[in-house]
């Protein structure tokens, strides 16, 4: 087999930029470890930047996304029993966030591949890039008793954390930074009104709650849990008395309850991969960077990541100009280390670790109030929330 370009990784980022590159011309290929219906039960974040919904729409994936999803102009907070909101509008120079779920998000750009004819192979086992430095770059993978090589100009890892992409590159050239929170994040997904109509983010002394939605019938609830804790631990009851213990009485009287679709536990964890470019390999998305999903940046750094590929891929086939290419790993990661200075703010302002002293708390007390009495820190926030320009 032959292609353009061969992306390992059949979730949002791997979609996205095929669909793209073939509305271009380019052919693309993309295999994916997975089938599609594990894929599409993937349960993810669901708040995506001005920048990803223009993105969408530009890879004519966005009509059910701007039929369904919800605007959103700001967001609460909830601290010391208060309520106060962040006007993302108004601090944002008018921009805002759509609130669409992922698997929502996902399943469209399944459809627009299918609807294009576009090469997506699942279930594609021990896949393998090779000669990345080389001229003959390709990439095997085993169906059945057969192993097919597809030789190729440019491979794309979008193949999450633990995938392959990344640990092909030689440890001697790879750079990576990690810190990990001693706390995960318990979500439920509930068939049930959500409990405000904007996400709340509340800081409390038992633990950081949120209150998100991906539908006005359908909530997602988190609380902070131990990483010792495991769902078993948690029955919907007890969930459900943990998070009114969690918000302020004027949210939690309004909390609906009701039986739990899912249920998980994510770690907390910040990581980044440097370069994000080897020869002919190129990281995106979680292959290369993770953020804790306090400040909503996963997804929305991956789409960045995409971004910055295809005009680089549309570069360098249309015009034979691979500057794009070569400046890539910089130009993205530049943006990632934004995006994780941002995300680890968020998540050191509201969360309470089990290592956090009376010196710490009074930190982020003090960061709160000045927060919500200072403009300028409320349009720092506002705009790295809706996302950086690309």
């Amino acid at each position: 087999m032959k292609t353009q370009v061969c992306i390992i990784g059949g979730g949002p980022s791997g979609l996205m930029l095929s669909q793209l590159l073939h509305l271009k011309g380019i052919d693309t290929i993309v295999l994916e470890r997975q089938s599609r219906e594990y894929v599409l039960g993937r349960i993810r974040a669901g708040v995506l930047e001005h920048g990803f919904a223009e993105l969408m729409r530009e890879a004519q994936c966005g009509e059910r996304m701007d039929r369904e999803g919800e605007i959103h102009h700001g967001f609460h907070i909830a601290h010391g029993g208060r309520l106060d909101r962040i006007d993302l509008h108004k601090y944002s120079g008018g921009s805002s966030v759509v609130v669409y779920g992922q698997t929502e998000l996902t399943r469209d750009l399944y459809e627009a591949r299918d609807r294009m004819n576009g090469a997506v192979i699942h279930n594609a086992e021990d896949v393998q890039p090779h000669d990345l430095t080389g001229s003959r770059p390709h990439v095997t993978y085993r169906k059945g008793d057969e192993v097919v090589r597809i030789d190729c100009d440019f491979i794309i890892g979008a193949d999450g954390f633990h995938g392959v992409s990344r640990k092909s590159i030689p440890r001697d050239v790879l750079r990576e930074y990690e810190k990990v929170y001693p706390s995960g994040w318990l979500g439920l997904l509930s068939r049930t009104r959500p409990v405000w109509p904007e996400l709340v983010y509340a800081r409390h002394e038992r633990g950081f709650a949120l209150c998100s939605l991906r539908s006005q019938v359908l909530s997602r609830y988190y609380i902070q849990v131990p990483l010792s804790d495991s769902v078993e631990d948690w029955s919907d009851e007890a969930f459900w008395a943990e998070l009114k213990r969690r918000l302020p009485a004027e949210v939690a009287d309004k909390l609906e309850t009701g039986p739990s679709i899912e249920k998980s536990i994510a770690p907390l964890r910040s990581f980044v991969a440097e370069p994000m470019r080897y020869g002919n390999l190129f990281l995106a998305g979680d292959a290369a960077h993770i953020v804790p999903p306090t400040g909503a940046r996963g997804l929305n750094s991956a789409a960045s990541d995409i971004y910055y590929l295809y005009h680089a891929m549309l570069r360098h086939y249309q015009d034979g100009d691979s500057t794009g290419l070569d400046q890539y790993s910089e130009k993205a990661l530049a943006r990632v280390w934004k995006a994780q200075r941002f995300s680890w703010w968020m998540t050191m302002l509201l969360h309470t670790f089990p290592d956090t002293i009376a010196y710490d708390r009074r930190l982020q007390d003090t960061e709160l109030a000045y927060l919500f009495s200072s403009e300028a820190a409320q349009r720092s926030l506002a705009e790295n929330y809706v996302g950086l320009p690309f």
